[in-house]
């Protein structure tokens, strides 16, 4: 892939499609991740004069406009950051994505400054099956701009028009984010250092199938909490309460456990779990052998014995890979699990990796510092999906 450094961008108008599908309360960002790792590319492109034109989604607004999913507050605060980059000037927000507000909004742009379009996905061209309306809207959004940068790293599993379909129209290349994230994945892919650990939580093991059957040809060890963890031990055979367990998949787990073992993978359960009387921030708990859980309990959290053990695991790892909270990390009482793996990956010597919403979500809000990891990426499911070995459409736009 081309490098968007490597374009000739002065007093040219650029298109990039960044990530900005931040958390809302009302019109508060709760989290401005994103945000902030956009800022580098488009710093560089003003700063080289390019008149620079972002495009991102908010939301599933089902294509058409919603006020709930505007992107005016992440203008703001994109502006913001952007000033305490030096980068001058308020970003200009276009109230439609293609329409009359972004084409006088993008005329209006000088050199070196920022527009910032309105929700992608208020178009149903954007998200569309159908190859020709995709490509209609895709003609639209490209004569907006002479240059394509694709940023969006969250978003390249998606066969999207901004994210597919521009980049054939316009000369394109790719934006820091997304070289760096590829090139942290290929280290979790090609050769990684060894012992490598992977730790996988959240709710649903269905939401994982392709990935956990991939990492089982390439890593060493496997920790398995969340969730998700009450399918592998009901696969076992022991007694899970009112834990999430999905009944369909207990077939596919066992294959799982059975590959595993083929293959010399250690695969790590959790052996006590917090098990509560309902699902609530108070609700009484107590720890318990995790192939004992009582039929009127859930598991909330990984135990202490099993947060001991999973730490152990992860000690002398050469390449961690961390995707899913341990428990239900908003819920003080039942956040422990996930802080507990934080804190190793923290005192880690290894090359560690936080991938996935909830779990990046998860280490921000317990407090810890992005530098305590080598990388938090910003992209969930295209993470995923690259682990998966999946070919993910908004690269291979990029690469050709």
């Amino acid at each position: 892939m081309r490098a968007a450094s490597q374009l000739d961008v002065k007093g040219r108008r650029v298109l990039v499609r960044a990530d900005l599908n931040v958390p809302l309360d009302g019109e508060t960002i709760t989290d401005d991740g994103r945000i902030r790792a956009s800022v580098p590319t488009i710093k560089d492109l003003a700063a080289r004069g390019a008149r620079v034109i972002v495009c991102a989604h908010l939301g599933r607004p089902k294509g058409s406009p919603n006020a709930k999913y505007s992107l005016r507050p992440v203008a703001a605060r994109l502006g913001e950051l952007l000033a305490a980059e030096g980068v001058a000037g308020e970003v200009a927000f276009a109230a439609d994505v293609v329409g009359e507000s972004a084409r006088s909004t993008v005329a209006g742009l000088a050199d070196g400054r920022v527009a910032l379009l309105e929700n992608l996905r208020f178009e149903p061209g954007e998200e569309s099956k159908d190859d020709a309306e995709r490509g209609a809207f895709a003609e639209r959004l490209a004569a907006l701009a002479e240059l394509y940068v694709g940023d969006g790293f969250g978003a390249v599993h998606r066969k999207h028009a901004s994210v597919y379909d521009v980049p054939k129209i316009l000369p394109h290349a790719a934006g820091g984010l997304v070289l760096a994230e590829v090139e942290v994945l290929r280290r979790l892919t090609v050769e990684p250092a060894r012992p490598y650990v992977v730790v996988l939580g959240g709710a649903k093991v269905s939401d994982k199938l392709g990935v956990i059957a991939n990492l089982l040809t390439k890593v060493d060890r496997l920790l398995v909490g969340g969730g998700m963890a009450y399918t592998f031990l009901a696969a076992q055979g022991h007694e899970v309460g009112g834990s999430i367990l999905q009944k369909d998949q207990l077939d596919q787990v066992r294959g799982f456990i059975d590959e595993a073992a083929k293959r010399g993978v250690e695969l790590v359960l959790p052996v006590d779990v917090l098990a509560a009387t309902e699902f609530a921030a108070d609700a009484p708990h107590e720890a318990v052998a995790a192939t004992a859980i009582p039929a009127d309990r859930e598991g909330l959290d990984i135990g202490p014995r099993t947060r001991e053990l999973f730490a152990a695991k992860l000690a002398g790892a050469g390449t961690v890979f961390w995707n899913g909270p341990m428990g239900v990390f908003e819920f003080e009482a039942f956040a422990g699990g996930t802080r507990a793996v934080a804190e190793a990956l923290v005192a880690s010597d290894a090359f560690t990796v936080v991938g996935g919403g909830d779990v990046v979500a998860a280490v921000r809000t317990l407090g810890f510092p992005e530098d305590g990891f080598s990388h938090i990426s910003t992209g969930g499911g295209a993470s995923l999906e690259y682990l998966e070995g999946k070919t993910l459409p908004g690269l291979a736009a990029l690469e050709d």
